[in-house]
């Protein structure tokens, strides 16, 4: 018997905001009919995977999910269900502190007013975020990169029939572990990018990382970590960050080739600063109004990025 339930989110929350960023979305998802006919993705439940359809219902500030799942789900399946949402939709992000801290801020103030409400999306954990990265990493082409990772996704897990649609779910690390870099390869993967997958699976398998782990350990620790895993670098550790349910966040500086990469260099030069002569002193002044929210402020940034680029194209 079918399931359904309503999971509420920390006001301001506008969902409809984030139906502007491609990147938030998969290869089966057509963002242009999400608002009336939801949001379809799976749940990686201790149970098995499952399938979800999630509809907001368009009010920012009280703001509420429909949740419907084709099978019968008991109390705990449906708790557990809303842990993997909350990170995918950031139900639990409160963005009223950071409003009222940077409320005088030449960047974001005028952000705030433009995307109110607005709150990232993520995958439903680390190691989908992190496959997602991986595979689409010097991709140029975004539509060829987003079927690399559905196909990928369809050889190693779940595959649900909805509505006439194959969707499969993400692959888990125990499947991916055990997976043939060599013939991942006809999913369009180098042999190293498979080297990449199934080593950082390993790692999740014999509990060297844990979710929980990775959720929960400060920003700069955080970042150490990641990039110390084989097939991450400092820009996707940092981009990586910025996923997690925490609102904080650290922009370590990344030079290559003389010059500042990253995310730090995007941030400068949002300040009207030159990232090659800006001191560490000097990128902390511009930042100060993000002091513990750094997380969700980039994301400000990122979509005022996304739809100044879209407005030019038009």
């Amino acid at each position: 018997m079918p399931t359904s339930w309503k999971l509420p989110s920390t006001p301001p929350h506008d969902f409809t905001l984030c139906l502007d960023i491609d990147s938030y979305f998969d290869f089966e998802h057509h963002p242009e009919r999400i608002f009336e006919d939801g949001f379809t993705r799976s749940l990686p439940l201790s149970s098995g995977d499952i399938l979800v359809t999630i509809l907001f219902n368009g009010d920012p500030d009280q703001p509420e999910f429909l949740i419907r799942c084709t099978e019968d789900l008991t109390e705990d399946q449906k708790t557990e269900a809303n842990g993997y949402l909350a990170r995918i939709l950031g139900t639990g992000i409160d963005i009223n502190p950071l409003y009222d801290q940077a409320s005088d801020d030449p960047v974001l103030a005028p952000l705030f007013q433009e995307f109110y409400g607005f709150k990232r999306m993520s995958q439903a954990t680390f190691f989908e975020d992190a496959t997602n990265r991986i595979i689409k990493m010097q991709i140029k082409h975004k539509p060829t990169a987003r079927r690399m990772v559905h196909d990928f996704r369809a050889a190693y897990a779940t595959r649900f029939d909805f509505k006439g649609e194959m969707i499969p779910a993400w692959p888990r690390p125990e499947r991916v572990e055990t997976g043939d870099p060599e013939k991942m390869k006809q999913y369009g993967l180098s042999k190293r990018k498979g080297e990449y997958l199934t080593e950082l699976a390993g790692l999740f398998t014999h509990k060297q990382l844990t979710e929980k782990q990775l959720e929960t350990l400060p920003p700069q620790q955080y970042y150490e970590t990641v990039t110390g895993i084989r097939g991450i670098g400092p820009i996707a550790a940092q981009d990586l960050m910025l996923f997690r349910t925490r609102t904080d966040a650290v922009f370590p500086s990344h030079w290559q080739k003389g010059m500042e990469k990253g995310v730090r260099r995007w941030i400068i030069l949002s300040y009207g600063g030159d990232p090659e002569h800006t001191t560490e002193d000097e990128f902390l002044e511009m930042i100060k109004n993000w002091k513990g929210y750094e997380a969700l402020a980039i994301e400000y940034l990122y979509a005022h990025y996304i739809m100044s680029y879209k407005q030019k194209e038009v």
